[in-house]
């Protein structure tokens, strides 16, 4: 199956084919025939047609055109393949503003803070290596990504709206994900498992690199490097077959048990692309992947009618475009954008 990147690579080779003048007949049936294969075709095609687009409205106002009217194919050659000569404006009765007054210089606040940051994971450090132990609650924002470092030398990266709690001492590490998706950086210390608990569950490493994520009744662990193992909280209940999972392994837990798939590690990792800014669609229902925008957003998607949840769309969205996703959904499916402050609603077209 193409990756999101080939499929690009092959829209903008399109886009160039038609752009270069030598375009037929034959052409266009040939690139129509590609966009129906798949959806993943489409949005690429529609993305890279838009930004197009705008680059033309830019190209028109260097021409000195009016505003909304794009050039004629080839108005931008001279002849000889160079850029037609722009008229040399008249710069002589420019005049540059008076300066404003600069500001108090602020690096001294800045040292201070820095000074106290320093203090205050010093003071953490010294804590951890006089007592052993650390105890530390780490959040972030909706449309955040943050970075941790724990005391033993582990790291967690945080997706948008996540919350959890670390409780480190000299016989275990223990992290509690209360809310949200974390990625776990695990230091190696075969003598104290590194376990992350959430759901009912509890996905235990030594030294390897995996995510957890928490939903309503479900929890999704993706392994990209190393073993874990997916097992029961004591006192959950009655126990249920523990999961070993390689690198590559994308498990499901809930109240049916546990699904595991078995993937390559680069398609796993397209599970993590959030780090990035990415979101990362394949034949998804709309419903789900709006369900995912609304993770990163404080403005809403909202789907009005069951016929637009239904559709399957694929593709490389950045999480914080969601009115350019609504845009080229416009664009490539029945659908209509009724937009507001706080939310965006879709209606079937």
């Amino acid at each position: 199956m193409d990756d999101s990147r080939t499929i690009e690579r092959t829209a903008a080779q399109w886009l160039a084919r038609r752009e270069s003048g030598a375009w037929s007949a034959r052409d266009q049936q040939a690139l129509e025939a590609w966009l129906e294969q798949r959806t993943e075709h489409r949005v690429a095609w529609l993305r890279l047609h838009a930004v197009w687009e705008q680059a033309g409205r830019l190209r028109a106002l260097a021409a000195g055109l009016p505003p909304g009217q794009v050039p004629e194919r080839g108005r931008w050659a001279a002849g000889d393949g160079a850029p037609a000569a722009s008229p040399v404006p008249d710069l002589r009765a420019l005049r540059f503003a008076p300066r404003p007054p600069s500001r108090p210089a602020r690096w001294p606040r800045r040292l201070a803070a820095c000074l106290a940051l320093a203090v205050a994971a010093g003071a953490g450090w010294g804590a951890w290596q006089l007592s052993g132990r650390q105890q530390a609650h780490y959040a972030s924002a909706v449309g955040q990504v943050r970075e941790v470092a724990l005391a033993d030398g582990s790291r967690a990266t945080l997706s948008s709206g996540t919350r959890l709690a670390v409780y480190l001492d000299r016989g275990q590490r223990r992290v509690v994900l209360e809310q949200g998706e974390a990625l776990f950086e695990v230091a190696r210390d075969p003598a104290r498992p590194f376990a992350v608990e959430a759901g009912g569950y509890r996905a235990v490493a030594v030294g390897t690199r995996y995510a957890v994520r928490r939903e309503a009744g479900a929890l999704r662990v993706v392994v990209t490097e190393g073993r874990v193992r997916l097992e029961d909280l004591p006192g959950a209940g009655a126990p249920r077959p523990v999961s070993l999972l390689p690198a590559g392994s994308v498990a499901t837990a809930g109240g049916d048990g546990v699904l595991v798939r078995s993937l390559p590690v680069e398609e796993a990792q397209r599970y993590l692309e959030w780090r990035d800014g990415f979101l990362v669609f394949d034949d998804t229902p709309l419903e789900q992947a709006a369900a995912e925008f609304n993770r990163f957003n404080l403005r809403r998607l909202e789907l009005a009618d069951p016929a637009v949840a239904q559709l399957r769309i694929g593709g490389h969205f950045r999480w914080s475009g969601l009115d350019a996703f609504v845009g080229l959904l416009e664009q490539g499916f029945p659908v209509r954008a009724e937009r507001h402050p706080d939310r965006i609603v879709l209606y079937a077209r």
